[in-house]
């Protein structure tokens, strides 16, 4: 059995900018993607749809991962 340190949770910013890596890229890709399909959908209806999908894939999908990573990063250097 292997005994690890216990880690802490990184600080507000670090998650902060770990979920803007992960949505800006999503949203900007989606924008690009769903623009043919919803040119003339309201905005408000546009950034539902949209949402939809990334919140749900952020949070449960990339988020996590990104911060798996980062931990992988920052304890490697510790």
């Amino acid at each position: 059995m292997t005994v690890t340190a216990p880690t802490t949770a990184p600080s507000v910013h670090v998650r902060a900018a770990i979920t803007w890596l992960a949505i800006f890229p999503m949203v900007a890709l989606g924008m690009t993607l769903m623009a043919p399909f919803t040119a003339t959908w309201p905005p408000a209806l546009r950034a539902l749809a949209l949402t939809a999908v990334v919140v749900p894939s952020a949070v449960y999908v990339v988020v996590p991962r990104l911060m798996a990573a980062h931990q992988r990063i920052t304890h490697r250097h510790n």
